[in-house]
């Protein structure tokens, strides 16, 4: 509960006027039903008794009536106001959600967004959100209006019929949704967990099958992978249906207690009549009253059904959507020759205490290109990363343009330097979109970059900037896809960049011209480069081979 309360918090204070927008009309409607209800109740038995005693000649039905009228009116356009209203927040309240969810997601550890897989994360994500939309449309919502509207009934049956009535009332009410609540929500928790996850199977299971639909017809597997699918269909099935059931229970141990409380409202009024401490009118009232606060536990069936569903995922996203604030600082003065410098630096492997090197020291000066060589597995990568703030330092330091770069704000640090780490992604678009989300520059300074990582030609066969290319690439070739991304880094213009195999899939003799390239449109910049080919240690103007815990430095 306390996760989907932060959740709440959180819409609360960016949709603030939405949300009390949409509370304020819930409560309005329930409040209407219950007016409209008890007064037609009181107005039909005061009518019948007053013509019993042969006073219907003066008793005053115009007012009563009119009343009824407008509470009929009014509560039909009020409802019809609470439905946009809150609609209208629950959308805004998703707009703040996938947000605030997506910047945590982009301020996350690089090894964790390298551990996420897409289909599945999104997968994830989008089961997460959709869960999550009930949060304030089907649970705090209502929940508080039913409460207030509660709260309100008290107060008007204590002054307008009897303060026993108001009571039983609102005591039976509050006490009776609750345990439902608490019984449905218990029941159903497990089998909405297992629900939703029976349905991301199936969703995981349809995609990968339609993904991978050549290749399983070709091995024979397609039909192997269509029961999958099927098979992950009836479980997620049976799972609803048993919710469906438990829920439907739930709704029966409501209507059990909106009996239970009508009833005795019915029957303490009744005493009370024979005692003659109300009018007849006034217990009709009550009881009519206590029929119309039953609306107040309608939406109670619904969120017990999917509380679990919303409660696992407000765990799960509730991490991401606490990042870290980034400081909104312009820039650091000064950036001191060398632009990079490691002093006695260790580092360990990702997730783990292992050390890959210690005491690891040089220096990249300005214009310099540096080619880290090694084995796999030395923390070639590994480095790269550290440097650009993306692992931790167990030991040591790293310093950037005089500063550790643990001191650097995080904005003014990407301004500077940049990475090409082994894995990088494109998103569906053209040429000039993938290349300006770096930043939005000049047409010329485009083509200036794709020309440097010999993609100018291939861009233009394919009709220009405006040329569109698939999810991840797709309609280039891994090299092509490849340049294209090391062509967005250099629109960067890093004082310090970080190349992780940048000539990988490449001849010889293109590896050889982007690497000239590269170099022509950072002429001042500290390149370091974690060099697997030969014409990469070749161009390099300094080597530093690293080993496994320890570091050797070469030079030609």
């Amino acid at each position: 509960m306390k996760a989907l309360w932060t959740i709440f918090r959180l819409i609360l204070v960016a949709q603030r006027t939405a949300m009390l927008r949409g509370a304020a009309l819930s409560l309005a409607v329930i409040v209407m039903g219950v007016t409209l209800l008890g007064l037609s109740g009181w107005f039909i038995t005061a009518a019948a008794a007053a013509g019993l005693a042969g006073a219907g000649a003066v008793f005053d039905v115009f007012r009563p009536s009119a009343m009824v009228r407008f509470l009929a009116l009014g509560r039909a356009a009020a409802r019809y106001g609470e439905r946009m209203l809150t609609h209208d927040a629950t959308l805004r309240a998703l707009e703040t959600l996938r947000l605030r969810l997506l910047a945590g997601l982009l301020t996350s550890s690089y090894n964790r967004m390298i551990r996420m897989r897409g289909a599945q994360t999104l997968n994830r994500l989008t089961a997460d959100i959709d869960a999550l939309d009930g949060v304030a449309l089907r649970l705090v919502l209502p929940l508080l209006a039913g409460v207030s509207a509660q709260i309100v009934a008290l107060v008007a049956l204590w002054f307008l019929v009897s303060p026993l009535v108001a009571l039983w009332v609102f005591v039976g009410y509050m006490l009776g949704a609750g345990l439902a609540f608490g019984w449905g929500a218990g029941a159903t928790t497990r089998m909405s967990r297992r629900a939703e996850l029976a349905a991301q199977a199936f969703r995981s299971r349809l995609i990968d099958m339609i993904r991978a639909r050549s290749d399983l017809a070709v091995y024979g597997f397609l039909d192997s992978q269509r029961r999958a699918v099927e098979d992950a269909e009836f479980r997620r099935l049976q799972h609803r249906w048993r919710l469906d059931a438990a829920e439907r229970r739930a709704g029966a141990l409501l209507a059990a207690v909106t009996s239970v409380v009508a009833g005795g409202s019915l029957g303490i009024g009744m005493v009370l009549v024979q005692s003659g401490e109300i009018e007849p009118a006034f217990a009709a009232l009550g009881f009519f009253a206590a029929l119309a606060l039953s609306e107040t536990l309608v939406p109670l069936r619904r969120a017990a059904a999917d509380f679990g569903r919303m409660a696992d995922a407000a765990r799960r996203v509730g991490g991401d959507l606490a990042r870290p604030a980034l400081s909104d600082a312009d820039e650091v003065p000064g950036f001191d020759s060398p632009p990079l410098r490691l002093e006695r630096l260790v580092l360990h492997r990702p997730g783990g205490t292992e050390r890959l090197m210690r005491e690891t020291s040089f220096s990249v000066a300005r214009g310099e290109t540096v080619a880290i060589t090694g084995v796999s597995g030395t923390g070639k990568s590994t480095l790269l990363l550290a440097i650009a703030g993306l692992h931790p330092v167990a030991a040591g330091e790293i310093v950037l343009g005089g500063r550790a770069i643990a001191d650097w704000p995080e904005t003014v640090l990407r301004r500077h330097v940049t990475l090409l780490p082994q894995r990088s992604s494109l998103m569906a678009g053209t040429f000039a979109e993938a290349l300006e989300l770096a930043g939005p520059v000049a047409e010329a300074r485009l083509w200036d970059v794709l020309a440097a990582t010999q993609l100018d030609h291939i861009v233009q066969e394919r009709g220009g900037l405006s040329a569109r290319i698939g999810p991840r690439g797709d309609g280039l070739s891994g090299g092509e896809a490849r340049r294209l991304v090391l062509a967005r880094a250099l629109l960067r213009s890093p004082r310090v960049l970080l190349l992780d195999e940048p000539t990988e899939g490449l001849d010889d003799a293109t590896a050889y011209a982007v690497l000239l390239g590269i170099r022509r449109i950072l002429p001042d910049a500290a390149i370091l480069i974690a060099a697997h080919r030969r014409i990469e240690t070749e161009f390099a103007g300094r080597i530093v081979a690293l080993e496994k815990s320890h570091i050797k430095n070469t030079g030609y």
